[in-house]
């Protein structure tokens, strides 16, 4: 898995490219919690237009960086995600609880009250 790391004001933006599985998910929560511990990030968008594979340990981390970020006030974000991707979030409840957008720039609208 690579990841590549923006980050604008308190947004940190990740573009995964990869598997996000149990060999591959400690690297994206150290990657988002360094980065909320360091700069106070409170807003993450995960853009997964380049994931081929998730698996539970993947859709843990993902929930996990959401309950770390809501009583801080942030929210988790994600865009760009491939339709058979989507059917397995989608079959593990994310989309109720998690906002979808379709690209980053709507992602980071929603944030900018437009």
């Amino acid at each position: 898995m690579n990841l590549e790391k923006k980050i604008e004001r308190l947004t940190l933006l990740l573009r995964i490219d990869g598997e996000l599985d149990m060999h591959t998910a400690h690297t994206l929560r150290q990657a988002i919690d360094s980065e909320i511990e360091k700069r106070g990030i409170r807003t993450v968008i995960l853009n997964l237009q380049d994931v081929q594979f998730v698996d539970s340990s993947g859709l843990g981390v993902i929930l996990g960086r959401y309950k770390k970020l809501l009583p801080l006030g942030g929210k988790l974000k994600i865009t760009n995600v491939p339709p058979h991707i989507y059917k397995i979030m989608e079959l593990s409840g994310l989309p109720k609880i998690i906002s979808f957008y379709q690209d980053e720039a709507h992602a980071y609208e929603e944030g900018r009250g437009a």
